[in-house]
């Protein structure tokens, strides 16, 4: 086991694909074990992903791909401007809105910033923000949104641990809204920044509504039809896609082009995923069979601190995990370990589960690491060194709502267990 964990360090450290870097430590791994056939690396690499539920991957990356085109998010913007530009903060709240609007379409939290922050940016630009801070608000926004759903990262854990994707979506609400809340109290309480924009008409409010209301009716199709048992998630991502295109085409916006594109780029960001899960998967076999999970549960056990020790733990360990391994992977390698412990000790994995989603938001834009940020950086011109210092606060107060996330479960449960969606 220690053969293979410096393996993957070491393969990491050469900027090795992370998928090939799980697999081959894996590899290594099972090759140092006696009496173990390699021929386990393709039953369960095919094991890892034959799987009814991965399917939601897929069509949620491609309804994201398809609803980013069409203008919609200029119109989801256009919303959130009329909604909150007045107030204090001006742009800066019109960007945590608009984020929570695009991460219901969307499901990438990249994409989520590549999209708003390609809009956003320059206005606040122009509007006299520093590009530093520009950068640093929709930053935090798009780590923000990753709670919102749909999410993959929910899709994955769900899949992996059994846990119900549907909870995990209602889940996430209650959370996404305290995180977004607290994001704009921030922005108020810090002041600072060129001056609203004028107070809308009812007129163009409801102009703005009304030209949104194709990219909102997406997130309600998908969350009425599975809570209301009309659909499974991977249905839903079925008719998101669906959805996504008859969206297009009544916008006169989707061509064939785009949507050959918004195809191909689907299918490569679902074959680097689904290659992460299969490498992933070897590794947390090696892991079980090695009993790591057990022995490490007997060290947190002897250190004592219970619950709140062990997700007080798991959020430094995520932090600095899901920044190094860009989120998916990492959790993937999380969960055989700690999602065992977490049971052990009564945590229930869906408040664990949200509470990974939360720290992963974080850790996207963590500098220097986190993959996310330099999307950001592309996008503002800004440099590491400013922006890094401009996102501090902004990740500071996240953190806090992690925290809070982590040691109060009610806000997590409260929604799911009312929806009939989780017990308890």
């Amino acid at each position: 086991m220690i053969a293979a964990l410096v393996a993957f360090a070491g393969f990491v450290a050469l900027s090795a694909p992370i998928a090939f870097a799980l697999g081959a430590a894996a590899a290594l791994g099972l090759w140092l074990m006696e009496g173990v056939p390699l021929t386990i690396i393709a039953s369960r690499s095919f094991g890892a992903i034959d799987s009814f539920t991965f399917l939601a991957i897929p069509f949620f990356i491609l309804a994201g791909e398809l609803m980013e085109t069409g203008g919609i998010s200029r119109r989801l913007i256009a919303l959130a401007t009329a909604m909150v530009g007045h107030i204090r903060g001006g742009l800066a709240n019109v960007t945590v809105v608009a984020m929570m609007l695009f991460s219901g379409v969307s499901g990438s939290t990249n994409a989520d910033a590549a999209a708003v922050g390609s809009v956003m940016i320059p206005n606040m630009r122009r509007a006299g923000w520093p590009a530093e801070r520009a950068g640093a608000v929709v930053a935090a926004s798009a780590g923000m949104g990753i709670l919102v759903p749909p999410c993959l990262t929910m899709v994955v854990y769900g899949s992996v641990t059994n846990t119900s994707i549907a909870a995990l979506f209602a889940a996430g609400l209650l959370p996404a809204l305290v995180m977004a809340g607290a994001l704009l109290l921030h922005i108020r309480l810090e002041g600072a920044g060129p001056a609203p924009e004028p107070r809308p008409t009812a007129a163009q409010r409801l102009a703005a509504l009304r030209g949104a209301g194709l990219a909102l009716g997406l997130p309600l199709i998908i969350f009425g039809g599975i809570l209301g048992g009309a659909f499974t998630p991977t249905e839903a991502a079925v008719v998101a896609v669906a959805y996504a295109i008859l969206a297009g085409l009544l916008h006169r916006e989707l061509s064939w082009g785009f949507f050959w594109a918004a195809v191909v780029r689907s299918g490569i960001s679902t074959g680097a995923v689904m290659l992460m899960i299969a490498g992933a998967n070897i590794l947390a076999w090696l892991l079980t069979v090695e009993q790591v999970p057990q022995a490490l549960a007997a060290v947190i056990t002897a250190l004592g601190g219970g619950q709140w020790g062990f997700l007080l733990f798991s959020l430094v360990v995520f932090l600095v995990l899901f920044a190094l391994l860009d989120g998916v992977p990492g959790m993937l390698m999380i969960i055989p370990v700690f999602v065992p412990i977490a049971r052990e000790l009564g945590i229930d994995p869906l408040h664990y589960g949200l509470v990974m989603t939360t720290v992963m938001g974080i850790a996207l834009f963590l500098p220097p690491l986190g993959v996310g940020l330099y999307i950001v950086l592309g996008i503002s011109g800004a440099s590491l060194p400013a922006m890094s210092r401009a996102l501090a606060p902004y990740l500071l107060t996240m953190s806090l709502v992690a925290v809070v996330v982590a040691l109060w479960p009610g806000l997590v449960l409260a929604l799911p267990r009312l929806m009939g969606l989780h017990g308890g």
